[in-house]
């Protein structure tokens, strides 16, 4: 299956999950670069997760990194605190999920606008089903 065709069945995954329990979320994929090259949002999104979900894309891809341990080294006292204000603004909590060919880092998604719960496991669902 191609990137392109592996990138919309985690988006159209994620928002008939979000849908059906009755999220309003936002999802973007970017490739290894944090480039986006798939974005949806559900009908019930707010405007706002739509700038976080690609951040949290992106934090994903570019550090080879899942958000939820990202927030564990980006805290503060950890050595790299306020590490996202950098690279055009990072997330630095849970919604996104690496994404890997062959244990290779080849971009990351991103969710937002449900309970941060929520939010990872439909990153989670949405990279299982790239």
């Amino acid at each position: 299956m191609s990137q392109r065709m592996r990138t919309q069945a985690a988006i159209d995954t994620v928002v008939a999950k979000a849908e059906q329990a009755g999220f309003g979320v936002a999802v973007a994929v970017v490739d290894a670069a944090g480039v986006l090259v798939g974005f949806a949002r559900t009908d019930a999104a707010l405007i706002g997760p739509v700038d976080v979900a690609q951040k949290k894309a992106r934090t994903a891809a570019l550090f080879g990194m899942d958000g939820i341990d990202f927030a564990e080294i980006a805290r503060p006292g950890e050595p790299t605190y306020s590490i996202e204000h950098t690279n055009g603004g990072l997330i630095s909590f849970g919604g996104s999920v690496v994404l890997r060919d062959g244990g290779q880092v080849v971009g990351g998604i991103g969710v937002a606008g449900a309970t941060l719960e929520a939010d990872e496991d439909l990153a989670r669902v949405g990279a299982a089903a790239f």
